[in-house]
């Protein structure tokens, strides 16, 4: 009897449906070591689980990574709940995970993320209870291990900022059983005290050795605390709950003794650059007043009464002495005129005439003679000179010509006196 042939196809198609048939198979979580992981331009995870002796294939649809709280990277420990299925193209089969998770530290990030939303929706992260950290610190208390770096560097680098300061330390627990009690009693306690701030923190170490920052009762505390909270937990990567409560959250240690102690050098130096600039202003007011108060003592000098015065005084006095000289010049025009018009009036006065060798002649009812023709020979004529009156017969007249000589156009007689 020949043998029967299969193809590759109907062989895998067996195969997986033998898979599909296995309770087991459709529903099981594996653990192990994260290796290959590639994060596809689909959506889709590729990656293998891995232990000391095997590796499984692996793939997260797109439509499954909705579940997924965190990035994974190789070398992660992580438990992965699926099915596992075979791949009918090449025949292989791989585990098809529906849900992800992280093994060990996995299981304290979820209770991480628990917590987180809890306090967020109790309002413990909100903006409006977050206390402004004060500029000046003259007390500063810490809540960290007594030993290790995060406190020699507080401590270094607050005294560097400003050697004048008082740190108080509270040496609490900040690793191991009952640390956030501890933490959380340290909150308390320098509170109580009355310090300016408070830094809590400690150095870095896995989410295990911060775990105490994670708790409830710690959270609880800073919120409750009236002084302001400065959070420094482990490195700048590191992020816990104690962060989103506090005031303030600093990315080390070294960062939150920066930010809660002021640099006195730096402020002497803003002091004295005020202060420059103040007696700078002061000087520039005092210049503009001095300007407008000799402005003022001006303008009085010109406005006082005494001044005013004295003003109108010599205005009277340029005044009166316009006056004269109008007056002076008006009287020597005048004087001229007159002068003008006496020499006119005596150029024209019948004396002066008289004065010069002529005569005024009338008649004997004294009527003025101008021509031969009103002397007629016995007439009795009066003639006036500059001394006196000469009473005279006219005896006889001459006729003058045009170019002033004497035409004797008859002899009527003399004249007698």
């Amino acid at each position: 009897m020949p043998q029967k042939v299969y193809s590759v196809s109907q062989i895998n198609g067996y195969i997986k449906n033998m898979f599909a048939q296995d309770f087991v198979l459709n529903r099981i979580s594996v653990s192990g070591e994260v290796s290959n992981c590639k994060y596809h331009t689909s959506g889709h995870i590729y990656f293998s689980l891995k232990d000391a002796t095997g590796t499984i294939s692996c793939v997260m649809f797109a439509s499954a990574r909705g579940g997924l709280p965190f990035r994974m990277s190789n070398g992660m420990q992580v438990v992965v709940d699926g099915r596992i299925d075979v791949y009918g193209r090449d025949g292989k089969y791989e585990l098809y995970a529906s849900r992800i998770r992280q093994d060990g530290a996995g299981l304290l990030y979820e209770r991480f993320l628990a917590l987180k939303q809890e306090l967020e929706d109790m309002g413990m992260f909100s903006p409006e209870y977050k206390q402004p950290i004060p500029a000046y610190v003259k007390t500063l208390g810490v809540v960290t291990a007594r030993t290790g770096a995060a406190v020699h560097d507080i401590i270094n680098v607050s005294r560097q900022r400003s050697p004048g300061i008082q740190i108080i330390l509270y040496p609490a627990a900040v690793q191991g059983e009952g640390a956030a009690e501890s933490v959380a009693e340290g909150i308390k306690a320098l509170d109580a005290l009355g310090v300016d701030v408070i830094i809590v923190g400690r150095g870095g170490g896995s989410i295990e050795d911060l775990w105490a920052f994670n708790e409830e009762v710690v959270a609880r505390a800073i919120f409750d605390c009236r002084t302001p909270v400065i959070s420094a937990v482990g490195h700048e990567t590191d992020t816990t709950i104690a962060d989103f409560v506090a005031d303030l959250r600093a990315p080390t240690p070294t960062a939150a003794a920066t930010y809660a102690v002021p640099d006195a050098m730096a402020a002497r130096e803003r002091l004295a650059s005020c202060r420059a600039m103040l007696e700078k202003q002061m000087h520039d007011v005092i210049s503009d007043r001095r300007a407008v108060l000799g402005q003022l003592r001006v303008r009085l000098g010109y406005l006082s009464p005494g001044q005013t015065s004295r003003q109108q005084r010599r205005r009277l006095l340029d005044l009166e002495e316009s006056l004269r000289r109008e007056m002076s010049w008006l009287l020597d025009q005048k004087k001229h005129t007159l002068g003008m018009y006496a020499v006119r009036l005596r150029n024209a006065s019948p004396l002066e005439k008289l004065a010069q060798g002529y005569a005024c002649v009338t008649d004997a009812a004294g009527k003025k003679v101008y021509s031969i023709v009103q002397a007629s020979p016995k007439d009795i004529l009066n003639i006036y000179v500059s001394d006196g009156l000469i009473r005279a017969e006219v005896i006889g007249t001459q006729k003058m010509t045009e170019d002033g000589r004497t035409v004797i156009a008859e002899d009527t007689g003399t004249v007698t006196a």
